[in-house]
């Protein structure tokens, strides 16, 4: 029997006008940007659908933004008792996918995830942060080169997304370095990305101590689906477990394969993307070829996937 896992894009998934057909067609869509302009004090979804992308690409804005489109595709889909095995998500998205599984209400989710990206932006000056994308070099040895860079600054690798596909981030120096090295040693493809700030390194410890007293302050309940998480690329079911690991994962590397090939071994072949975007398709494509892999994130794809559904 197929096993299905839903999956929640983070950030990077955005774009202006996501969410809109979903607000203009359906009444939770209405409901849930309202809910969360209410929770953040702040139209939400004026950003959404009209912009500028500069607003929406702030990361304490971005974050809430993808939530909500995820939070009302995922709604949408349990109304037609569309439910996965399993949740996951990357990065912001294990919020959306917590939400999803009941552990956490959406307007406390909506605030913490506005909260997470105000910590995650001021925990390292404009400037002395840096990320970079390295395409076709394995983990061990990009590893190994962080470590050799270390000498210069914090550096070390954020993003384990799929065969071929690392992130790194620290320090500006350090990341530089790295990818200088990366490149003497035979990579083509290392390049600095334009982002605000050195996510999910040990330059993060900031962000990760303000956000431990506000999660600490909230409600989580246990999940009714499991959650496979980023941090351990484990399975969830307790909601004092997903506490630790959120605050866990703002330090640590997002552990993206480990955590699909998990879901794999726990007999997943079939994966749905649940919000914005087709990022975490693509990385399950490179994953492993064979599974079925959908994405929904507007009324069309929606729709699709319900015939599709229908069909079977």
């Amino acid at each position: 029997m197929k096993k299905r896992a839903f999956v929640f894009p983070g950030q990077a998934s955005q774009y202006v006008g996501m969410g809109k057909d979903l607000y203009d067609n359906f009444s939770i869509g209405k409901e849930m940007f309202e809910r969360a302009n209410d929770s953040l004090g702040f139209d939400l979804r004026k950003i959404c659908f009209e912009g500028p992308e500069s607003k929406l690409k702030m990361t304490e804005i971005t974050q809430p933004a993808i939530l909500t489109v995820s939070t009302i595709v995922g709604e949408l889909l349990m109304e037609k008792g569309e439910m996965p095995d399993f949740v996951a998500g990357h990065s912001l998205g294990e919020f959306s996918a917590v939400v999803f599984a009941r552990g956490l209400f959406f307007e406390d989710a909506v605030k913490i995830v506005n909260l997470r990206g105000k910590f995650m932006q001021e925990a390292v000056p404009n400037g002395e942060g840096a990320m970079a994308a390295v395409m076709g070099a394995e983990y061990e040895m990009v590893d190994g080169i962080c470590r050799e860079a270390s000498s210069v600054g914090i550096v070390c690798t954020s993003n384990i997304n799929c065969p071929g596909q690392i992130v790194i981030s620290g320090a500006a120096e350090a990341v530089k370095k790295a990818v200088d090295m990366l490149k003497d040693a035979g990579i083509r493809k290392a390049v600095l990305l334009p982002v605000s700030a050195p996510f999910h390194c040990d330059l993060m410890k900031p962000a990760e101590l303000k956000l431990s007293e506000v999660l600490k302050k909230t409600t989580f309940r246990d999940l009714n689906i499991p959650l496979v998480n980023n941090a351990d690329a484990k399975i969830l079911n307790e909601g004092k477990d997903v506490r630790k690991s959120f605050i866990k994962q703002v330090v640590s590397p997002v552990r993206w394969s480990d955590s699909v090939n998990l879901l794999l071994e726990n007999g997943v072949d079939h994966f749905v993307e649940v919000g914005p975007g087709k990022v975490l398709t693509g990385f399950i494509g490179r994953i492993d070829k064979s599974v079925e892999r959908h994405n929904i994130g507007d009324l069309q794809s929606y729709t699709n996937y319900l015939k599709r559904c229908k069909d079977e």
